[in-house]
C-alpha cells in the first residue's frame, strides 16, 4: 500500500451548469491545489451514476449536463495535463468496490447520518428513498477510497459523509488487512466563501428559483442579475444606513473583492472595509455597490467565458479529454479492487498459490 503518495478525488453532480457559488466554494480552490505542486494525482469525477439516484427516470438531464461540467471545469483552469478528469459511471470497480461495502454498514447508521438525513427531506423522499440514494454515502466511500485519496477537499456540510467513509476504512482493514487508506478532509479556506445566497437573498442558490449566476452567463446575463440582486430592504433611501450582515451584495464582495480592485474601479475606497464602513453609517447607495461589484465579477468571470468560447467550438476534443480520464481513473480503481479482491480472497483465478493447494489436497484423497 502506497502511503507516501498524496492523492486528491473531488467531483461534482452533472445535474446542472456550475455557477458563481460552486466556483468560490470548490473550483477555485481545486485549480490552486491542481497548481500547487503539492499533490502527485488529482481525481476530479463527474458524478453521474450519483446523479442518477435522485434523477433516474430523467436520465437525459444528467447526459446533457455532462459536457456542461467539464466545460466549467476546463473553463477554470483544470488542466487534464494535471489533473484526471472523468466520469464516474465509466469506471465500473467503483458499483463493485461499493457491494463490497454495504457488508460493513447497517441500515441504522446509514439513517443518522446527518446529510443523508437533509438530502432526503429536500427531496421529498422521506415517504420513499430510492435505495441507491440512500446508500449513496457507501457509494462515495468507494469512489474515495478506490483512488486512494489521502485529501477530500468539502465543505463543511460534506464532513458526516468523510467520517462515514473513514469508518468504512477502519472496518474493512481491520477485518480484512492494511488496505484501503483513510482519507483527511480539507476544508474551504475561506470562510465567506462556505456558501453564496442565491442572487434573490435565499440561502441556496437554486436552477428553479433562478437566483443563480452561471459561469457562462454572459457579461450582458450577469450584469442584469446583479443590478437586480436584494440588498438590506431597510434601505430605501441614500441617506438611510444600511446593513451590510446578510446582505447577498457584500457576502459576494467578500468572496470576489480584492484591494486592487479599489485602485482600478473605486479610488475613492481603499478597502472593503471603507466601502462597508460608508453603507453602514448611510450617505451610499445600492445602484453603485452592485455596479462596482458587477465590474469585480466580470473582472473574474472574463477569462473563465474566453477559455470556454475556445472549448466550445472543439466539443469532440472534450469528450477526448474524459474518455482518456477515464481510462486513466479505471487503472486506477482496478489497482485497488485486486487488492480489495485479494484481502478478501475472492480473487479465486489469481491466487495459483490457492489453486495448487486443492490440487495437493484432492491428490492425497485416496
Amino acid at each position: 500500500m502506497e502511503k507516501s503518495k498524496k492523492i486528491i478525488l473531488t467531483g461534482d453532480r452533472p445535474t446542472g451548469r456550475l455557477h458563481v457559488g460552486h466556483y468560490v466554494g470548490s473550483l477555485k480552490r481545486r485549480v490552486e491545489l491542481q497548481n500547487s505542486g503539492e499533490f502527485d494525482q488529482i481525481f476530479i469525477m463527474i458524478a453521474d451514476a450519483q446523479a442518477l439516484t435522485d434523477n433516474a427516470d430523467n436520465p437525459e438531464k444528467v447526459r446533457q449536463n455532462i459536457i456542461e461540467v467539464a466545460l466549467d471545469y476546463l473553463s477554470c483552469g483544470l488542466d487534464p495535463a494535471k489533473s484526471t478528469l472523468f466520469i464516474q459511471s465509466q469506471i465500473p470497480e467503483l458499483t463493485e468496490l461499493t457491494f463490497y461495502y454495504m457488508n460493513l454498514v447497517t441500515v441504522s447508521r446509514l439513517q443518522r447520518n446527518p446529510t443523508v438525513k437533509n438530502e432526503i427531506k429536500l427531496r421529498n423522499f422521506e415517504a420513499s428513498i430510492p435505495v441507491g440514494f440512500f446508500a449513496y454515502p457507501i457509494s462515495q466511500a468507494s469512489d474515495i477510497t478506490a483512488f486512494k485519496a489521502t485529501t477530500v477537499p468539502v465543505g463543511e456540510d460534506q464532513l458526516p459523509m468523510i467520517e462515514q467513509t473513514r469508518e468504512i476504512v477502519r472496518s474493512f482493514n481491520h477485518i480484512y488487512g492494511e488496505v484501503l487508506v483513510e482519507p483527511d478532509v480539507l476544508l474551504p479556506d475561506n470562510k465567506a466563501c462556505l456558501r453564496l445566497p442565491g442572487t434573490d437573498g435565499k440561502a441556496k442558490m437554486s436552477k428553479s428559483l433562478n437566483n443563480c449566476i452561471y459561469l457562462s452567463d454572459t457579461q450582458e446575463e450577469v450584469k442584469k442579475k446583479i443590478m437586480s440582486m436584494f440588498t438590506d430592504p431597510n434601505h430605501i433611501r441614500v441617506e438611510d444606513p444600511g446593513c451590510v450582515e446578510g446582505n447577498p451584495v457584500f457576502i459576494y464582495l467578500d468572496a470576489f473583492c480584492r484591494d486592487e480592485h479599489f485602485k482600478t474601479h473605486w479610488p475613492e475606497y481603499q478597502n472593503l472595509d471603507e466601502l462597508k464602513a460608508h453603507y453602514t453609517r448611510g450617505g451610499l447607495g445600492d445602484v453603485k455597490v452592485k455596479r462596482f461589484l458587477n465590474q469585480v465579477l466580470q473582472e473574474e468571470l472574463e477569462p473563465i467565458r474566453a477559455r470556454r468560447k475556445a472549448y466550445e467550438q472543439n466539443i469532440p476534443e472534450v469528450y477526448r479529454i474524459l474518455k482518456e480520464g477515464s481510462i486513466c481513473a479505471q487503472k486506477a480503481a482496478a489497482a485497488t479492487l485486486a487488492e480489495v479482491k485479494a484481502a478478501m480472497k475472492i480473487n479465486y483465478f489469481d491466487d495459483e498459490e490457492l489453486i495448487q493447494a486443492q490440487a495437493q489436497k484432492f491428490r492425497q484423497q485416496p
